[in-house]
């Protein structure tokens, strides 16, 4: 079997939005504030996962790694661990940003 395309790679650049940024996406904001779990389950929706797979640092990880974002799997605890819903809303913004975008 040949290889005729190589994968994208991508350019190391930072997310989309800042951790806090939660009036970026008002509606993903209010989703992951009363629903965590939905908006959990979006995501893990979005990277064809499970959906208890959606939230932690595991799915950030894997997110960081396929966009080439710097980070470490430490931070990502770090980050999940101190303001999940914050982080589960960045991620969701970054997914809806790179979708719009044509990237993801």
């Amino acid at each position: 079997m040949e290889v005729t395309t190589q994968p994208k790679a991508y350019a190391a650049k930072n997310f989309q939005t800042s951790l806090f940024s939660c009036c970026d996406d008002v509606g993903v904001c209010c989703c992951g504030t009363f629903c965590l779990p939905c908006l959990g389950c979006s995501i893990a929706s979005d990277m064809n996962e499970c959906c208890a797979c959606g939230l932690g640092m595991h799915m950030r990880s894997v997110y960081r790694e396929r966009y080439n974002i710097p980070g470490s799997m430490c931070n990502d605890c770090v980050v999940n661990y101190f303001c999940a819903c914050c982080a589960s809303c960045q991620l969701k913004r970054d997914i809806n940003i790179r979708k719009s975008n044509g990237e993801f």
